[in-house]
């Protein structure tokens, strides 16, 4: 703490007077202030005219040198009286009307007590310990009216922890007194259901006991049943016996007296026989060459036709019922091209859509060793269409004027009757035409189902 120095107060004049000072120590607040005034206004000041125990902070921000250099500071003040009117003048031109009302002896209503104080410590003006003191004062009475609401604060606070502790531990009581009871009301309905268990446990010996008599009562009446039966077992086995020895006796006699029917109806047969045979020679009949299960109408092996395979058990995308149609012998395979493309890949580019097409098709072309014909609409082509076909795979677009369909249908119309025909298109009025023509229709589904499994 900065204590007041006694000595003559910096003054002009031919008669000087006692110099005031503080009865105690610079309060808190007050040095504070003034040591924060210093830091600021120290900057401003050329270091050769520094006290040379503050030279060495005059480099430092204010905040630092307010940190640092605190205690040399209020020293300096204390003991340079240069160095305070200097610092005197740095306040002067900041705060002027604060250091006017201080000259003329009054002090401002509006002004913080420790700001005045602090001005009244470094301009020293009459009255300066009075100002100084009664700062001090005030800031302690601040201090304890603010340490008394804090504790006033702090004791409702802790009566509110109190109140709400003791909610807290009736509630817990409550609980507790209800576990209780509800544990009281447990133990009280497992008695009972012991109870209850102990009741059913005689009821069920009891009836245990009733049971056991009468399964022994039960197996005696077995045993004696059981012994009565296989007295009746003995006498139906000897009167088995008896019946078989009659059956046989009858059986002697029936194979007896069928003997003679045999014979005769042997001599009737001969005859009839005999008989057929002179009149299929009189009327010189010939062999017969057909017979009526030629005449039902079928498939015969080995001349089925495409319309004939998986009739029954096999979806229209079943890549079963392709395989089967391909393994027909000499199948020609024709393919309506941009039919498939844009039903299984529409948003690649035409060019793109032929060459994952037609690589699918030789490869199905290889395994299979069917002949593949793949047929694209060429009336909307700009430019010729070059490119080499794949091995296996005859690839033809439609000429001008003619859809893709009529080409189709003139290559289901070139093929010989009765040879297998399977086309590929998803066009209703395409499928009905070759159907018309001989031709097996598929959609384009199960193609690119067949070719996605490859």
């Amino acid at each position: 703490m900065v204590e007041a120095a006694s000595g003559p107060a910096e003054g002009s004049g031919p008669a000087e007077e006692p110099a005031e000072v503080l009865d105690r120590p610079l309060p808190e607040g007050v040095r504070r202030r003034v040591v924060g005034i210093a830091a600021d206004a120290l900057g401003a000041i050329p270091p050769a005219e520094l006290p040379a125990s503050l030279r060495q902070y005059a480099k430092f921000t204010p905040a630092r040198r307010a940190k640092y250099a605190a205690t040399a500071l209020a020293a300096a003040l204390e003991a340079e009286p240069a160095f305070r009117l200097r610092i005197a003048e740095r306040l002067r031109l900041g705060q002027p009307d604060l250091v006017k009302s201080l000259e003329a002896g009054s002090v401002p209503s509006a002004a913080d007590p420790m700001d005045v104080a602090a001005a009244a410590y470094l301009l020293r003006t009459p009255g300066w310990t009075r100002v100084v003191a009664e700062a001090g004062e005030e800031a302690e009475r601040v201090d304890a009216e603010g340490a008394a609401a804090e504790a006033g604060r702090l004791v409702e606070k802790l009566q509110a922890e109190l109140a709400e502790a003791r909610g807290a531990a009736r509630a817990e009581q409550e609980r507790q007194r209800a576990d209780a009871e509800g544990v009281r009301r447990e133990v009280e309905s497992l008695r009972k259901r012991v109870r209850t268990l102990e009741s059913d446990t005689r009821r069920a010996q009891a009836e245990a006991r009733k049971l056991q008599a009468e399964l022994d009562a039960a197996r005696t009446a077995a045993a004696t049943e059981r012994s009565t039966a296989e007295s009746e077992a003995r006498r139906l086995r000897h009167r088995v016996s008896e019946l078989e020895a009659a059956v046989e006796a009858g059986r002697r006699s029936a194979r007896e007296g069928r003997s003679v029917e045999d014979m005769r109806l042997r001599l009737l047969l001969d005859t009839v026989l005999q008989s057929a045979q002179g009149l299929q020679r009189e009327l010189a009949l010939p062999v017969a060459q057909i017979r009526p299960a030629d005449l039902v109408e079928a498939v015969v092996p080995g001349s089925a036709s495409p319309n004939d395979v998986a009739r029954r058990g096999l979806a229209e995308d079943d890549p079963a019922l392709l395989d089967q149609l391909l393994a027909i012998p000499q199948v020609h395979l024709v393919v309506d091209g941009y039919n498939v493309t844009k039903t299984g890949y529409p948003t690649l580019p035409l060019e793109q859509q032929r060459l994952r097409l037609l690589g699918g098709l030789a490869m199905l072309a290889q395994r299979t060793q069917a002949e593949v014909t793949c047929v694209f609409d060429g009336q909307d082509l700009d430019v010729p269409v070059i490119m080499a076909p794949p091995r296996g795979v005859r690839v033809r677009f439609s000429r001008t004027g003619e859809t893709a369909d009529e080409l189709i249908r003139r290559l289901v119309r070139a093929e010989p009757e009765g040879r297998p025909v399977v086309v590929v298109s998803a066009d209703r009025e395409v499928a009905d035409g070759v159907r018309k023509a001989g031709a097996r229709p598929v959609a384009s589904v199960l193609l690119l189902n067949r070719l996605s499994r490859s």
